[in-house]
This record gives structure tokens, C-alpha cells and sequence, in this order.
């Protein structure tokens, strides 16, 4: 039996991203029949650690160094990274006998490893870093199996647009309340009528409601994925979300609200994938701007529907079989697995 070994942390500040990620890999790798544990801290996110202790995933405290990750590595055939805030770990989880596997986003989380994956619209050149095995592209990006299953819903049954649904949704925490607020503020300044599910910690302030408006807020919860595939667009920030509305093919405007979304950011909006709205600090000195662009969506369900289509093919769901798909190769190859912890020697 493959034992794997996921790193991933979530919080108000980073998002749950990373969490989401490691979910769709458990998803993956369980029904693969291998033996799968989380090593992390997850703040926001509860219904992914209930996914998780669904799946049988083992759960341990978070490893924040090469030495607690080397004494979890000793349990472990693959570790999974997905982490900007780690270091360097190749040579420890080598020497405990496993291999390497790292996500990265461009620069951010960017370290050697067996295999390297920058699931990225636009993966940026790496520099060699003896790392022999790089998956670029979203063809190998993971995606839970609810939003799988949220693709095809919206497939089967499109929403009709009568008014727009539209579902806010920005990071995993409070951090971004102010945002969230201007944000509402903008759609109301469409003046169009629209039902709004805004899912948001930190009690953002509601607009008052212009004719055939609607704003219905929430926290954040399990059933994302359905109201992804029930929206005619989301207004979410530039990470890991917009993988999963690419995968449901659901239309998104996307807010850059740190600097790692930046290449994410601009890489959808160059390719026609999802439309932007600016970044966070825009948005705080001058909302028109994004009141604009969502009035333009909100009254063109032409143009909603070319964003869902384009961002649908890019993105197909089985990015994370992919890249299990690659470590079973490896493992498979026993001189070299046997040689790993000699080689970090």
C-alpha cells in the first residue's frame, strides 16, 4: 500500500487553497486504496477537515521544519507539499526514504523536489534546481470531487439568469471584510437586479438594496461548489477558487487581493478565462471601476456564457490523477526509490 504524506495549511491571511488541494489528492489517492495522512493547521475551513476525516485521512500537527518533516517522512512512500512558506526539504525527505513532490505557484513555494507541479495558467521558467521531473500547466491541477460534481451539474442545468445569481466569495477569513464591503457596493452600483450570496466572515456591510436586488450573506461552507454551479458569476479573489469555477465553467470576476495572485490574476484575465476587477487597493480607493465591469457581465449573458466556456477548457478535473499518476511511476522504479535515502546521504 502507497503511503502519502500531505503538508498543507490554512488560515484567515492565506486562504484555504492549500487545504482544498490536499482534500482533492486525499479524494484521489483513497480511492486508489493508499494510505493517506494531513500534516497541518487548518483555521476557517472545517467542513475540508470533516472531508477529510470522511476519506479516513489521518490527521497529525503541523511539521514546520526538515526535521519534524523528516521523522513524518519516515512513514511515508510520497510526501505532497503545498506550502509558500516552507523551505528547502528535498534532501531530509530523501534521507527518510520517500519522495518529494512540490507545488508551487511561479516563485511562491518554489523548491527542489522529485517531481515539481505549477498548476498555473501561465507556469513561469524555473531556473535547474536538479529537480527531475516539472508538471506545468492546469491540466494538472486538483480538483475536489464536489466540484467535479458541480461541472456537471451546471452542464445538465444551467442557470437561467432571471435575475443573474451571483455568489461573493474571498478568502477564508475576516482579513478582507473591508473589500467584501466595497465589493457589495459595486454590484449595488449596477443599479441591475441581481440575487447575491455573499459568503464572507467579519460581517461586511450590506448596501442598501436598489429595484429587483438581493443580498443574502453567509460563511463560507461545504456547499461552495453548488452555488458555483447554480451562479450565473462569482466575484471571487484570484486563487485556487478560480481553478475550481474554471473546472464548473461558471463565469468569474476575480479581485487580486495579495501579491501571489498576481500571476494567477493576470494570466485568467490575458486569456479570457475569467474578468477582472483589480486588485484589492484599486478597489479600496475607487469601486466605479469594478461597478462598471460587473454591470458589463451582469447585463450580457453572452458574455457570461463565452467566460464559463473558455475557463471550462482549461481545467478538466483530473489534473490531481495526473499527478498521482507520475508518483506511481516513480515509486514503481525500485533501484532508484531504494537509492534515495543513499543519494541525500
Amino acid at each position: 500500500m502507497t503511503r502519502l504524506l500531505l503538508r498543507s495549511d490554512a488560515s484567515g491571511a492565506m486562504g484555504i487553497g492549500h487545504v482544498g488541494r490536499a482534500v482533492a489528492f486525499a479524494e484521489e489517492a483513497t480511492a486508489r486504496g493508499w494510505q493517506v495522512t494531513h500534516s497541518g493547521t487548518v483555521d476557517g475551513a472545517d467542513w475540508l477537515l470533516d472531508r477529510l476525516d470522511e476519506l479516513g485521512v489521518k490527521r497529525v500537527p503541523a511539521a514546520d521544519g526538515p526535521a519534524a518533516m523528516g521523522v513524518l517522512a519516515a512513514d511515508a512512500d510520497a510526501v505532497l507539499v503545498d506550502h509558500f512558506e516552507l523551505d528547502e526539504l528535498r534532501d531530509t525527505v530523501n534521507a527518510a526514504g520517500a519522495l518529494l513532490v512540490s507545488l508551487e505557484w511561479g516563485t511562491f513555494g518554489r523548491r527542489a523536489a522529485d517531481i515539481v507541479v505549477d498548476n498555473g495558467f501561465r507556469p513561469q521558467e524555473r531556473p535547474d534546481d536538479g529537480s527531475p521531473t516539472v508538471l506545468t500547466g492546469s491540466r494538472y491541477a486538483p480538483v475536489r470531487q464536489a466540484v467535479r460534481g458541480a461541472r456537471e451539474r451546471r452542464s445538465a442545468a444551467p442557470p437561467d439568469g432571471n435575475p443573474p445569481r451571483v455568489v461573493v466569495v474571498l478568502g477564508g477569513g475576516s482579513l478582507w471584510r473591508d473589500t467584501v464591503t466595497a465589493l457589495l457596493g459595486a454590484l449595488r452600483d449596477t443599479e441591475l437586479p441581481f440575487h447575491a450570496d455573499v459568503l464572507a466572515h467579519g460581517d461586511p456591510d450590506i448596501p442598501s438594496e436598489g429595484k429587483g436586488q438581493r443580498f443574502d450573506v453567509a460563511t463560507p461552507h461545504s456547499g461552495l461548489p453548488e452555488l458555483f454551479a447554480d451562479a450565473d458569476l462569482v466575484v471571487s479573489a484570484a486563487g485556487v477558487t478560480t481553478t475550481e469555477l474554471c473546472c464548473i465553467g461558471t463565469p468569474a470576476a476575480l479581485v487580486q487581493l495579495v501579491g501571489n495572485q498576481a500571476m494567477n490574476y493576470e494570466a485568467a484575465v490575458d486569456l479570457g478565462v475569467a474578468a477582472g476587477l483589480g486588485t484589492a487597493e484599486d478597489i479600496a480607493a475607487d469601486a466605479s471601476g469594478a461597478a462598471r465591469e460587473l454591470r458589463r457581465l451582469l447585463a450580457d449573458a453572452e458574455l457570461r456564457a463565452a467566460y464559463g466556456d473558455r475557463a471550462a477548457d482549461v481545467v478538466d478535473g483530473d489534473g490531481g490523477a495526473r499527478v498521482l499518476d507520475v508518483i506511481d511511476a516513480q515509486l514503481a522504479r525500485p533501484a532508484e526509490t531504494a537509492s534515495l535515502a543513499e543519494d541525500a546521504s
